[in-house]
């Protein structure tokens, strides 16, 4: 599932929810929270507007397992969830954002305890994530160095989030 369709697909389940910043927030929780699926996650996102889903997106169903293989697989293929490359540099950014916001947010809901993510590599890769969710475009960036440091910022949230992943594995099993 790309962008496009998972924006898409939260439509269809009537849910206003930015795609970008519900995929980081699915991601934060499955790096604390060994039980989290499809059900909580369009649950709290339904809850956050007031809604419900009753029929959600089979994609949206299957999406927790498919992010859950990734953040497991021994070729790094996680990846989050953000526009395309041929969408405006702003947009992507805007997106990137977004996605560390919802990160931090699903993360922090469901951490089994809070000092494990203040604590080593993964509280410096949040507090990180922190400073990326505040990020703008800076205006008359040169397009090149500006392309140049968002390839390096998603590639850094991609690998701190599977680094945060492998590091919360234990707690993970014992919140169980």
């Amino acid at each position: 599932m790309n962008h496009e369709e998972l924006q898409a697909a939260l439509a269809r389940a009537d849910l206003s929810a930015d795609a970008s910043e519900a995929h980081g927030r699915l991601c934060g929780a499955l790096c604390t929270r060994a039980s989290y699926g499809a059900r909580e996650w369009l649950g709290e996102l339904a809850a956050d507007q007031g809604v419900a889903v009753s029929q959600p997106d089979p994609a949206l169903l299957r999406l927790p397992r498919q992010v859950l293989e990734a953040l497991h697989s021994s070729d790094l293929e996680f990846e989050p969830l953000l526009p395309a490359d041929d969408a405006p540099l702003a947009e992507r950014v805007a997106a990137l954002a977004a996605w560390c916001d919802g990160y931090l947010y699903g993360a922090a809901a469901g951490a089994p305890k809070p000092e494990l993510l203040r604590d080593g590599d993964v509280g410096e890769y949040l507090r990180d994530l922190a400073d990326i969710a505040r990020a703008e475009l800076e205006p008359g960036r040169d397009a090149d160095a500006g392309e140049g440091d968002y390839f390096e910022l998603v590639e850094f949230v991609r690998a701190g989030a599977q680094l945060a992943f492998d590091e919360l594995a234990e707690a993970r099993s014992h919140a169980a």
